[in-house]
């Protein structure tokens, strides 16, 4: 725009900053959290959910042992035809081997330590762990209080009658070993995944959770402990626990590929950062 008067010419220059579109990323002290606990919510929880699982594992490793007669009158043809078959099978070693995976899984997430993102959150991580096996603790005994569903080596007439006369014979319902083997591995590859969601490492944890949970439950199964739809369930409680607990923690302004930053100075807009 141009104005005239007295011999001079002045001119006015109105500038309009649009919003400006660039990469950029957020300050390197200032990163979204990936996952956010709400204290009120989550402390309360787990203290319920890890007080009533140790309270089951309690009750259910006394239960009333069943008599002879109660053994000798159980008949494998009254089991359903998908479970029946597993009535025969019986072996001490493997059984003894499934102890490895339930043991060595449990504190496998400290692993998680050794990455420098996730141990600036060792607290955090270390809770969400807790409240996530307090989960899994309380279906696991919450249920096998309520069922008591003998084990296969119940039926089986070559195990040693003391064995199959024991109170622990009747937790077959759910697969315990399976549930919390799950639970820690598929918990240790849904953090790792979410703080580091363009690694193909996590497909690696993935598979090793399913491959431990898999063979956990063949170990199982050929040890007379559980049924086939005993695992089946135990697998999937402690799958969907796993993955589940952390998910619904996960930060919702937290996300790895998309960066949205306001700035100003000579000119105002929103700096836009998308990883593909």
């Amino acid at each position: 725009m141009t104005a005239k008067g007295y011999g001079q010419t002045d001119t006015l220059i109105t500038q309009i900053n649009a919003p400006v579109f660039t990469r950029t990323t957020l300050p390197a002290d200032q990163p979204a959290p990936v996952y956010k606990l709400k204290p009120a919510v989550d402390i309360p929880l787990t203290a319920v959910t890890a007080g009533v699982s140790i309270y089951g594992f309690s009750k259910i490793y006394n239960k009333d042992p069943s008599t002879t007669q109660q053994i000798l009158r159980l008949n494998k043809q009254d089991l359903n035809g998908f479970d029946r078959w597993a009535a025969d099978v019986y072996s001490v070693k493997a059984a003894n081997a499934s102890n490895i995976f339930f043991y060595g899984s449990m504190p496998l997430p400290i692993l998680l330590m050794l990455d420098k993102d996730i141990r600036h959150d060792a607290a955090k991580i270390g809770f969400l762990y807790l409240e996530t096996m307090s989960v899994t603790g309380l279906l696991y005994t919450g249920t096998d209080m309520l069922v008591d569903r003998y084990r296969p080596l119940a039926y089986n007439p070559d195990v040693p009658m003391g064995e199959r006369t024991s109170g622990n014979a009747k937790n077959s319902f759910f697969a315990g070993h399976v549930a919390l083997v799950a639970t820690s591995t598929f918990f240790a590859a849904k953090v790792y995944s979410d703080y580091h969601p363009d690694s193909h490492i996590k497909w690696l944890l993935y598979g090793t959770a399913a491959v431990a949970t898999g063979a956990t439950g063949y170990l199982r199964h050929r040890g007379g402990k559980h049924f086939p739809s005993d695992i089946l369930v135990g697998a999937a409680v402690g799958t969907l626990s796993g993955i589940l607990v952390p998910h619904f923690h996960k930060n919702k302004s937290f996300n790895s590929r998309l960066t949205i930053t306001p700035f100003a100075g000579n000119s105002n807009g929103i700096a836009i950062l998308y990883k593909l």
